[in-house]
Formats: structure tokens, sequence, C-alpha cells
């Protein structure tokens, strides 16, 4: 099966970041601009909304229980269900023009977290960070929209696309310490194949890109080859997400306006998505609070 569906219409004006939590089998997901926190109970099915009072462009898992919330201009530590942020980083706040974007903790329990320009046109004056207790690191700067965060099966690689290139890297990785190295390009994906959004590493060692400008998840193998390309039925997907009990049920979440979407005909864009692509995803790792 690789048919999605509407799961919930949420009608985010940039969905993003869906991440899933095992331990009480719920979704997170986020619209940055409307500064909603959504969670989604898979049981159940219900739905929960909060307000937030800052922009949310990621979200990680601690190891404590607690979220890791990617603010425009810092990381901060949320305990759900209350009104309280603890500060760990401060990112960028003096580039007035970007905001932080992707982010995902990786196998060595670290929040890689990248960020974007906002202005139009976007010019490449944002970077990727490696934040910890500690504080955060910068890792490499030159990037116009950081996307597409995802650690392969055995966690020794790393890819980061740029949305606003259309260029996907992949580098060697670290799982005991986070060192990166060898930085080589994997893929590039323009505007008719789907500009790479979020990403997910599913267990076969399949890299799957989000096309945001195409309406479809692209597979790419492990040499950077396309070897699938599933259509989903928002015109613009941001992100999937591998849940569920065994990991092989996809969530994928969208945004509502993108270049001028016709909502005549997609009413339902900024909706959650959910279908199978028939392969187990690779687990998400917890940040070490």
């Amino acid at each position: 099966m690789t048919n999605f569906e509407l799961l919930v219409d949420s009608r985010d004006l940039v969905g993003e970041g869906p991440t899933w939590d095992e331990r009480r089998s719920c979704l997170w997901w986020t619209d940055i601009l409307s500064k909603r926190l959504h969670r989604l109970d898979w049981p159940s099915r219900v739905l929960t909304t909060v307000a937030m009072p800052r922009r949310v462009g990621s979200i990680g898992l601690c190891e404590s229980g607690r979220l890791l919330l990617a603010f425009e201009d810092g990381v901060f530590l949320h305990e759900p269900g209350t009104e309280r942020f603890e500060h760990v980083a401060t990112i960028e706040a003096e580039i007035v023009m970007n905001r932080l974007n992707d982010g995902k903790v990786g196998p060595d329990g670290a929040f890689w977290v990248g960020s974007m320009d906002e202005r139009q046109p976007r010019q490449p004056s944002g970077a990727l960070y490696r934040v910890t207790l500690a504080g955060a690191e910068r890792l490499f700067g030159g990037v116009t929209v950081s996307n597409g965060l995802a650690w392969s099966p055995d966690g020794r690689t790393m890819m980061h696309a740029d949305t606003g290139a259309s260029a996907i890297d992949r580098f060697d990785f670290d799982p005991a310490t986070g060192a990166i190295a060898h930085r080589r390009r994997f893929a590039e994906a323009g505007e008719a194949i789907g500009r790479p959004d979020g990403a997910a590493f599913a267990m076969d060692g399949t890299y799957w890109s989000a096309g945001v400008s195409a309406g479809v998840l692209n597979g790419f193998d492990p040499e950077g080859r396309l070897v699938r390309s599933v259509p989903v039925p928002m015109p613009h997907p941001t992100m999937p997400c591998f849940g569920g009990s065994d990991l092989r049920t996809v969530f994928v979440s969208s945004l509502r306006d993108y270049r001028g979407t016709d909502l005549d005909r997609h009413p339902q864009s900024g909706g959650l998505m959910v279908g199978d692509l028939g392969v187990a995803g690779v687990p998400v790792s917890r940040f070490k609070d």
C-alpha cells in the first residue's frame, strides 16, 4: 500500500516537524506561522492543539519525557501540559532575517537544527547547529533553507538538504561524538521533481524526502538515485515521519500556501496525511537532557 489520505484537516499555514513519540503513542507536529503545537493520540485519534508563545520550527523528544522546541532564535525544553519553558541555547538572535527551521535529535543524543532566511528572494544566510545542554555549536553556513535532516539505519550517515538550493548533501557521521566529515552532494531535486523539504530514513536505506513543490514523497537509494516517487493528496508536503507501534505508518505534514496554491482545488491543504510505504522507518533518537 502506498496510498495516502487525509488524516487531520488541520489546515496548517506551515505544518512541519511530525515527530513520533513511542512512549505516549502520539504524534507531535507544529504549525509554524500560527504558533500552534499539535498532538494526535494515535490509539484514540484525539487531537489536542496548544498555542505557543512563539513560532516553533521543529521538535525533539527528550530522555526525560520533555519536548525540545526550536523557536525562532533559540532552543527550549518544554514540559507538555504546562507553560514551563527552560532555555537551552540562543541561536542567531542577531540575524533578524533568519529563523530556526528543521531540527531533529541525532544518534549522538544532540539536537541538530538549521536556520533559514525569511526574506524573498532568500539568501544563503542560514547555518546548521548541534545543540547540547552546554549550548549550540555552529557547524557550517551558506544555507538558504536548512532542511532534510535524517540519519541512516546504522547511524553513520547524516543527510542535510537546502530547499532553496534544491540540493541534498550527505556526511559521514560518528554516533559516539556527533562529528561530521566528508561532505558531498547526494542528490539534486528541482521544482518539477519536488524541492527537498523534511525527510526520514527507512530501514531499507531509502531516504524519503518531501517534494514540497510537486506533491510527492521522493525515495532515494543509498547512491542518491531517485527510485520511487509517491504522490500524496496535498500539493505541498513538508516532512514524512514513520510512526505507529511498528514504525510502518507514515505521517506527512503539509503547508497551505506555496507560490499561489489553488485552494479551490485543494481546500484541505495544510492537513496531516497518513499512508504506508511498505517498509519500517528508522527510530528517531532522544535528546540527552
